[in-house]
């Protein structure tokens, strides 16, 4: 989608790009997560007390080494056309050179490629634990993709406007678990007055979505995974704040939604789920930038009989 290949799974091409991939956005979120003393006492980086910064420094070098390569392949592939964010935006840098120059697409390629690896898939995991938690949730979708998919193909991305009540799961799990739970760090260009606050210029600032999604004055029984409180009522989704708001918003939201939904929604349409053992799973949230699962998700899953053709035609 990005770059027209494959960093995790099978049938992987690079494995020395793969393994530097996967540094890098691991590396990213392990940094990212962590409170850093640099911080909040600049003047430990005057006495050369870098090592956060020095790490990061190493990953953004390792990223732009990486995306550089991937914009090279692009161009060396000629008139190889590859339906690819990358080819995309090289196209457009014909047109546009100074706009749409190396450095900018290298700066887009890895926002999408760490943005929304990590993140999409807390939200898959939060998803499968909240539905194998809530039964009678996973039953309820099952029908809706039964009814509007069937089984005799795969579910697609352009079946998502179809399946409502999957979007409603996708904005409760969101709600509960917001793949940034203090969304990306902002800071003032000058100084500001808010609400009585004096905030000075150049202060990190931080908006926490996951207290305003379980704000009980704005929402009924904030802390229950309710899908239905969004059925009809699309008001509600505008008191989310998931993905940040106003020009800043990730750029990657409507590629998340449809991702994750098509994930989510192809786990449901092709099996049957358990929790392992009567005991619900475990909930506690384990510490980082993107909110991750404590405890992995660990289920059940056996292919649904009606969907054993379609799956089966997979592996010929």
């Amino acid at each position: 989608m990005i770059a027209g290949k494959r960093f995790y799974g099978e049938n992987i091409e690079d494995l020395d790009q793969t393994k530097r991939f996967r540094e890098a956005v691991e590396g990213f979120f392990s940094l990212s997560g962590a409170s850093n003393a640099e911080d909040f006492l600049p003047i430990l980086r005057m006495l050369g007390m870098r090592g956060a910064s020095k790490k990061l420094d190493h990953l953004a070098e390792l990223n732009k080494e990486m995306t550089q390569k991937l914009i090279d392949e692009h161009r060396k592939a000629g008139g190889e056309k590859k339906k690819t964010m990358i080819a995309n935006l090289l196209e457009l840098q014909k047109e546009n050179p100074e706009t749409y120059n190396d450095k900018t697409i290298q700066v887009i390629a890895v926002s999408l490629l760490q943005a929304g690896t990590d993140t999409s898939s807390n939200s898959v995991e939060w998803a499968m634990t909240l539905l194998l938690n809530n039964p009678q949730v996973l039953k309820k979708s099952a029908a809706e993709i039964d009814a509007h998919v069937g089984s005799e193909r795969l579910m697609q991305e352009s079946d998502l406007s179809n399946l409502p009540y999957l979007h409603c799961i996708l904005n409760e799990v969101l709600r509960l678990y917001p793949g940034g739970p203090l969304l990306i760090p902002h800071q003032s260009r000058e100084k500001v007055s808010l609400r009585g606050y004096e905030i000075p210029q150049g202060t990190m600032l931080l908006v926490n979505a996951y207290h305003i999604h379980r704000d009980p004055s704005l929402w009924d029984e904030p802390t229950k995974f309710k899908p239905e409180r969004f059925e009809g009522k699309a008001e509600l989704a505008k008191r989310m704040i998931p993905f940040g708001m106003g020009r800043r918003r990730c750029p990657g939201e409507g590629l998340a939604i449809r991702v994750v939904g098509l994930i989510l929604g192809t786990f449901v349409q092709c099996f049957d789920w358990e929790r392992i053992g009567e005991e619900f799973i475990d909930l506690t949230e384990g510490s980082g930038l993107t909110l991750p699962k404590a405890v992995p998700l660990d289920a059940m899953y056996r292919p649904r009989q009606a969907m054993m053709k379609v799956l089966s035609s997979l592996l010929t």
